[in-house]
């Protein structure tokens, strides 16, 4: 009950009317040039959305050249792995995670959508996804 009470006094806020987080906002920036960084948002993603989270990863900066079509299936997170980054792409899309890229990234590495692999939702643009992580039902995790 003590530590209850000082864990309050330090909280500036009343922990029980404070938002439930539903939504997790994943940003990644991690791309081909380092590969063993491209499973875990995955990972992360599908774990949220088996909690009935909604989960939208979206990928920004060298990220974006993952969704680039012809790059994710060269790809594998270690050395000798049989399975793709590609296929964690896939993976969590069919466990219901939305899949986004920044318009600004397509533009800096001169990429349109007709580039993207058909697994992309749409682009969202950083008002958006900045409006979707200030959200008080909203996390947002960066890889």
């Amino acid at each position: 009950m003590l530590l209850a009470l000082q864990v309050k006094a330090l909280v500036p806020f009343d922990l029980e009317e404070a938002a439930v987080a539903n939504k997790l906002l994943i940003m990644m920036t991690s791309g081909p040039e380092s590969p063993h960084r491209l499973g875990t948002p995955f990972f992360q993603a599908m774990a949220a959305a088996a909690l009935d989270y909604e989960v939208l990863i979206v990928s920004t900066m060298d990220a974006t050249l993952l969704l680039k079509k012809g790059v994710a299936e060269t790809l594998t997170v270690k050395e000798g792995a049989q399975k793709t980054v590609l296929d964690f792409i896939r993976e969590s899309k069919a466990a219901g995670v939305g899949l986004y890229v920044c318009p600004a990234s397509l533009s800096l590495h001169d990429l349109t959508m007709e580039d993207l692999i058909p697994e992309v939702d749409a682009a969202m643009g950083a008002a958006r996804y900045s409006e979707v992580g200030l959200e008080d039902d909203c996390r947002v995790f960066c890889y």
